[in-house]
């Protein structure tokens, strides 16, 4: 009987339509109702500024829901499982910065100093979750009174751990009720910053330390910065100062200084090279950065021979906490051994006074092979191609290569190169100068875009109506395919007060060498790995054409949504350009980990999409 009656309804109907088919029919629905109200998104014209449109939130709402039920159903068809949406992770990971794990690395087997070192391999296998800020968390203050005042709920350092430090860290900070202030004048070992940068300005010559530009210092690696001093003294001359420290669970200098707003990533001297090219800095600094440069057969100081340009200074300053003390004990214990390793590396004692000694490298390659017998070997030509924490290595780097150029004789204008500088990277004049055009304009409007306003239901913070973009909160600024440096440009030239990350991706065209001779702050990094930061440490998160880029690679999508979302501050913005598929994929990202997410069309006639994504700040 029950066979007849389908049959009956078999003959009125038709055959009954496989389960697949109305899958079909539903996604269909779906995306129709999505690409319908596709008209009232914002549309990003690359000659003109965005004005913010009228929205309608519910709709806005039903139809992002829409589209994002479109992307699962599709996903839940071909198989893929997907969870709506992440949770937070809990209260011990707080400060979590993977691959740093010193009791995993010990338990893999890594001792003799390397178990401090970077293994992500370790962690690979690490629980999906969105790193939640401290419960006293606060937006920092914006630029540059973030600079000298900082919310100590925001830093893993306690107010016993701060009593309980040294008098040096007493002097350099002042800890008041919430908050931690950084003395303008607060001196490393000597009377001020100030008069330390003076002092080392003067025994290189110079009448004072705003010379520096003018002496070929464009850029300094500050080894062990302490909590960033030294360098927010240098950004004053408009110096770039790129701070690298270990690791360290407590107190760490890298999160201050970047929690300040300055330039700053964990960096070790310890078993492997740094993630820079050979010849990338004009200056290598170290104040008491703790390091004991003889050991391991002089490998940390060859590794900054490496990394210093030809006519570049290394300026040490001992680690004796008396301000004008005898240099003896230092002479015996430090510079003896010194004196006879440098001119092995043709380098020169040009200056010493007090506890800081300054040494030249030279700028004649030919120094080399002239040397005396049972000098340093050179490496094989080619070995420095894309240092990327290889290990360190007993040889001299960089004598062959083509950017060995003394740092007087470079163009003298900061953030250029001329022609043949170009040319010496293998890039066109015309290509670059094009690139940077469009950064000028698409940076323009990005900035128009970097407002709650897009997001119609976005709260406003107390104090805040009616917010202009972006209100100075914008500081730590994270390109993470940064290609010729062309947005740190055009934030140059918009005198936006920010300062950008440059990362250059490992299986990228490497430009690195480009944007670190230009005078921007850069780093070689692998995108399927965590990068080497403390969370919360960027505001803005830029990425052009990185999503396609990672497609083909071994990178889960989602981990980089994740550590993305750990290393940006809350109410932090994400802007992401790529391909109208990419960019679907992200939203879809972006709604797990529950950012504000908004699709712009480009409207020039390309497949290419702008999303912008703002992080809220969830304090459960």
């Amino acid at each position: 009987m029950r066979s007849s009656w389908s049959n009956k309804l078999s003959l009125i109907f038709g055959p009954r339509p496989p389960l697949n088919w109305l899958l079909l029919c539903l996604v269909s629905v779906l995306a129709l109702i999505a690409v319908l109200g596709s008209s009232s998104s914002n549309t990003f014209d690359s000659l003109t500024p965005v004005s913010v449109p009228d929205i309608y939130t519910n709709y806005r709402r039903l139809k992002e829901q829409a589209a994002v039920d479109y992307l699962e159903l599709r996903s839940l068809s071909l198989g893929a499982s997907r969870q709506r949406e992440l949770g937070l992770c809990g209260r011990e990971r707080e400060n979590y910065v993977p691959c740093y794990n010193v009791s995993a690395n010990l338990f893999g087997g890594f001792k003799d100093g390397e178990e401090f070192d970077r293994h992500c391999e370790v962690s690979r296998n690490r629980e999906r979750c969105l790193v939640r800020p401290p419960k006293d968390y606060k937006i920092p203050l914006r630029w540059p009174a973030g600079r000298d005042v900082i919310w100590s709920g925001n830093v893993k350092i306690t107010k016993d751990q701060f009593l309980s430090s040294g008098s040096m860290t007493k002097r350099l900070m002042l800890l008041e009720e919430n908050q931690i202030a950084f003395h303008s004048e607060d001196g490393l070992i000597f009377d001020g910053v100030k008069d330390y940068s003076l002092q080392i300005a003067k025994m290189l010559g110079l009448s004072d330390d705003s010379q520096f530009l003018q002496a070929g210092v464009q850029t300094v690696l500050d080894i062990g910065c302490g909590f960033g001093s030294f360098g927010a003294h240098l950004v004053s001359l408009n110096v770039m100062a790129i701070c690298i420290a270990a690791y360290e669970a407590t107190g760490s200098q890298v999160q201050l200084t970047l929690e300040r707003g300055l330039p700053a990533m964990i960096g070790n001297f310890i078993t492997r090279q740094l993630p820079y090219p050979a010849l990338s800095f004009e200056m290598v600094h170290c104040a008491q950065c703790g390091i004991v440069w003889d050991k391991k057969d002089w490998t940390l100081l060859l590794e900054v021979d490496r990394v210093l340009k030809p006519g570049g200074y290394f300026v040490l300053t001992s680690s004796t906490s008396q301000p004008y003390g005898s240099s003896l004990s230092m002479k015996n214990s430090m510079l003896t051994p010194m004196e006879e390793m440098t001119p092995k590396i043709c380098w020169t004692l040009k200056a010493q006074q007090y506890e800081t000694f300054i040494w030249q490298k030279t700028v004649d390659s030919d120094c080399y092979t002239s040397r005396k017998q049972g000098a340093i070997p050179l490496c094989n030509e080619g070995h420095d191609v894309r240092s990327y924490y290889k290990p360190l290595v007993s040889c001299i780097s960089g004598t062959t290569n083509k950017r060995w150029t003394p740092i007087r004789n470079r163009s003298s204008s900061p953030h250029q190169l001329n022609s043949a500088e170009l040319e010496i990277h293998g890039v066109q004049p015309d290509d670059f100068f094009e690139d940077l055009q469009i950064w000028r304009s698409a940076l323009r409007n990005y900035w128009s875009l970097l407002t709650p306003l897009i997001f119609s239901d976005h709260p406003k913070r107390p104090g805040d109506e009616d917010p202009l973009p972006p209100f100075n909160m914008i500081r730590n600024v994270m390109d993470m395919s940064a290609h010729y440096g062309g947005l740190n440009a055009a934030f140059l030239e918009e005198r936006k007060s920010v300062w950008v990350m440059n990362v250059v991706p490992v299986n990228a065209l490497y430009t690195l060498p480009l944007i670190l001779d230009l005078g921007f702050a850069g780093v070689l990094h692998d995108w399927c790995e965590p990068f080497p930061t403390y969370p919360r440490t960027y505001d803005l998160l830029h990425a052009n054409g990185l999503l396609s880029h990672l497609s083909s690679e071994r990178c889960s999508m989602m981990d980089l949504f994740l550590e993305m979302d750990r290393i940006l501050r809350p109410e932090g913005w994400v802007v992401l350009c790529d391909k109208v598929g990419a960019i679907e994929m992200a939203r879809m990202f972006a709604t797990q980990i529950r950012w504000e997410a908004r699709v712009i069309d480009l409207q020039n006639g390309s497949d290419q999409r702008l999303l912008v994504c703002q992080k809220p700040f969830v304090k459960k």
